[in-house]
């Protein structure tokens, strides 16, 4: 059950971790009128490999949204919230998670190493959102963790645009740390974000507001896949259409030894 969550998202044809939030961070409704229930019937039919929940207060989730969403599906599902005590992984496990968000910024060393063991131990996949090189140099069993770069500052409850920049330069440090899994999360609102993003070599991609308030998530995930290809065409001096079907994102990390001049 521990790595059921990181190896669906490295498995994923399309490697995007998609998002149930029921409001931005300026308190703005992102579910419209659809239920939770219709909301994961939307991803799994989109191909998600693994959802995540959102059950902090700072944007109207609840532990019942989470509960909602794992009665629905039998997808690996990140728990995300505030986690800063072991009885709160403890419910996390009870309510279905298969994932948690662990946040290095809010968290001693020490806090975080006992709630990166705790939650391995429970079979939860520990999701530890860093922001910082001193930060990913505080990660536990990297290998058994997915170690998300947020692109937004949680100083300000997330109200910013972000910076994708963050998630590039932050990189190669992540590779370093060990993990097989390195994720972008927070400001990724495009295709182009996302292709960028995979290409450059992260193993997924968190997305939340920006499928939500996609006209259409099947053309958001098309357009996706427009890119990816024609970044691999790129790579390969052919044309993006130049085989039958778009070629998939990459899967695994990309060398570190490959990415530490990258800027």
């Amino acid at each position: 059950m521990t790595a059921a969550f990181i190896e669906a998202l490295l498995d994923a044809r399309r490697p995007v971790i998609m998002e149930l939030k029921r409001q931005d961070a300026a308190g703005h409704d992102l579910f419209g009128g659809r239920s939770a229930a219709r909301m994961v019937a939307d991803y799994r039919d989109a191909g998600a490999p693994c959802l995540s929940v959102v059950t902090g207060r700072w944007f109207g989730g609840t532990p019942e949204l989470l509960r909602e969403v794992v009665e629905a599906t039998d997808l690996p599902v990140l728990q995300k919230d505030f986690i800063t005590r072991r009885g709160q992984l403890r419910e996390a496990r009870e309510n279905g998670a298969s994932a948690v968000l662990l946040t290095a910024a809010l968290l001693p060393r020490a806090t975080l190493g006992h709630l990166v063991e705790h939650g391995l131990r429970l079979g939860l996949t520990p999701f530890v959102e860093v922001t910082t090189e001193e930060e990913i140099s505080r990660v536990p069993r990297a290998e058994e963790c997915v170690v998300a770069v947020n692109n937004k500052d949680i100083t300000d409850r997330e109200r910013g645009a972000g910076d994708l920049g963050r998630s590039s330069s932050l990189l190669p440090a992540v590779l370093r740390g060990g993990t097989r899994c390195p994720v972008s999360a927070g400001a990724v609102r495009s295709p182009d974000d996302a292709a960028r993003l995979l290409d450059e070599g992260f193993a997924g991609v968190l997305i939340g507001t920006g499928l939500l308030r996609a006209p259409s998530l099947p053309a958001w995930l098309d357009g996706l896949d427009a890119r990816l290809a024609t970044h691999l065409a790129a790579r390969r001096g052919t044309r993006p259409d130049a085989g039958h079907e778009p070629a998939p994102p990459l899967r695994r990390p990309a060398d570190p030894s490959s990415t530490d001049n990258r800027r």
